[in-house]
């Protein structure tokens, strides 16, 4: 019996997936939004066990996201291989929730995989999900959706091509639409070739619950477009009790043997609902943000693109390729924080965090963060962060720190934004000495449920939290990590979702590290290790 792959193959925030095969390897690039640094690169040589690899967007030459909204930043990669080169155009959004959205497009190309990649290419900002398109007369072509400020709009959705020029590093010749939808609005699109066929790939109705994919087709790449009468091809829009839930925004890859995958964006959803008044009332939550699964896909005898399942529902488990297995060395959960750069997992907040920010090498064995702006800041944070994969884990830290005043703060974080996060931290009152706290953020809401808990003169202080699928819980001890006790009621993990906050809704809820210090001095605190373990249990 052929292995199965078990969906999500990328688990917790991973969305927008671009997929290609180079030989023997295949890779997937995924959108990172405000987490620096941009793009996320994971490997694989059978479909089925994959690892994190690069983040082609690691230096402030390339990407520079400072002042950048929640959920601004990189959107939707389209990673594309031609020439023995590497290309990567990807969108930068750098004012959104607005009446006229900024979009700049940008490629950058690499020899290698792992780099140097260059530095950007300014392409057309006619709107976001560019994908880059490489003919068999080695012409290339930029097709992406088009956003339009008017109100009302002309069209639901467009999408427009135009041609690169690899020689001129820059667009050319006339802009033309695609799509001009009433209807249906699409994004995310793809252009690529199979026989006299020229097909259009593209994610349709918004990202939410409705999300889908859809595929039309034309013996011209300028159009007109065919649109498949059983479209969506894939969809969970019609079953709320699929565990792949918004399933669409699909790229494809024919393996070395001829069998046909497509990677979609997908979310596994709580119970819990927004409540009357919210921006997304009776909306379900998802915590974990908007993953990447896998589908096998067949060509039907008059030339489409269907799932390989007789259905247009995704599955948890499918078929595997006709591939030997490969698998990556497993990593510890605890990291101890005794290499020379930190694991691929962790992301800062905008910008790469140089040596005003953290060391790795001032205490051996230990990361010494250095208190920066506040958790509200779009310029400056002292946080480092990994995403939650999965419903059920546990995150721990010791730390040592010892403020002076109480704009001096140092702990544990659970978050999505700015403006919604569970805080476990250390710092100073007048009166109380140091001391420990719990500060909540929902939607600018902010609260200390506990107050604030003397913890006298203890030097190490080990934090701890706790998800269990919508309930958070925080535990401390100022012995050792075998005498953690409870901190603070249990807290709705779920407002850290998609649906629950305000501004940013495309991410996904991260776990980290991190300190303030709003004197401007720059205190610090040492943590000695970060440990995160999942729940060995079904998802």
């Amino acid at each position: 019996m052929k292995e199965k792959i078990k969906n999500p193959i990328l688990r917790g925030f991973n969305p927008d997936p671009s997929i290609i095969r180079v030989k023997e390897d295949y890779y997937i690039a995924t959108s990172t939004f405000e987490w620096w640094p941009g793009v996320q690169i994971h490997h694989s040589k059978d479909l089925i066990h994959w690892e994190l690899l690069t983040h082609p967007l690691n230096r402030i030459s390339q990407l520079d996201l400072r002042g950048v909204g929640a959920s601004q930043g990189i959107w939707a990669p389209c990673l594309t291989y031609a020439d023995h080169r590497y290309f990567l155009v990807y969108t930068v959004v750098n004012s959104f929730y607005c009446n006229m959205y900024d979009t700049n497009n940008y490629l950058v190309t690499a020899t290698d995989i792992m780099g140097p990649w260059s530095d950007p290419i300014p392409l057309n900002n006619f709107g976001f999900d560019p994908s880059l398109f490489h003919d068999d007369d080695d012409r290339k072509y930029m097709v992406s959706m088009v956003t339009d400020h008017r109100i009302p709009a002309k069209y639901r959705g467009r999408l427009i091509l135009q041609e690169y020029s690899d020689k001129e590093k820059k667009m050319i010749g006339e802009v033309g639409e695609i799509y001009k939808g009433d209807k249906i609005f699409l994004e995310g699109p793809h252009i690529f070739k199979r026989g006299e066929y020229y097909y259009l790939f593209s994610a349709d109705s918004g990202t939410g619950e409705r999300h889908g994919q859809s595929i039309q087709r034309s013996k011209s790449v300028w159009g007109p477009y065919e649109w498949y009468d059983k479209n969506s091809i894939l969809t969970a829009r019609n079953d709320p009790n699929l565990l792949l839930q918004k399933a669409g925004h699909c790229d494809l890859v024919e393996t070395q043997n001829g069998e046909w995958y497509a990677v979609h964006l997908c979310a596994r959803a709580l119970e819990n609902k927004n409540p009357a008044g919210t921006k997304f009332e009776g909306c379900r939550r998802y915590p974990l943000g908007r993953e990447t699964a896998i589908q096998k896909m067949k060509w039907t005898n008059d030339n489409w693109l269907v799932l390989d399942n007789g259905t247009n529902y995704p599955q948890e488990e499918v078929e595997a390729p006709n591939l030997p297995e490969y698998l990556f060395a497993s990593k510890p959960d605890r990291d101890d924080f005794d290499q020379k750069t930190l694991d691929l997992e962790f992301q800062s907040l905008r910008i790469p965090l140089d040596d005003t920010y953290y060391s790795l090498s001032a205490r051996k064995g230990y990361l010494r963060l250095y208190g920066r702006s506040g958790l509200s800041s779009r310029f400056s944070q002292s946080l480092i962060a990994r995403r939650w994969t999965e419903f059920q884990f546990e995150a721990s830290t010791c730390m040592e720190y010892e403020p002076t005043v109480f704009k001096n703060m140092a702990g544990l974080i659970c978050l999505y934004d700015y403006d919604n996060y569970f805080y476990l931290h250390v710092t100073h009152d007048e009166e109380l000495g140091k001391c420990i706290s719990i500060l909540t953020a929902e939607n600018k809401k902010y609260e200390y449920p506990i107050g604030f808990y003397p913890i006298g003169n203890a030097t190490k202080i080990y934090l701890k939290a706790e998800v269990d699928y919508d309930k958070l819980q925080f535990y401390y001890s100022i012995s050792n990590e075998a005498e953690y006790v409870k901190i603070g009621p249990v807290l709705d993990a779920s407002i850290l979702s998609d649906e629950a906050c305000n501004e940013g809704w495309f991410t996904g809820a991260m776990v980290g590290i991190c300190c303030q210090d709003l004197t401007g001095f720059k205190t610090y605190a040492d943590f000695d290790y970060f440990e995160y373990k999942t729940a060995n249990t079904k998802c």
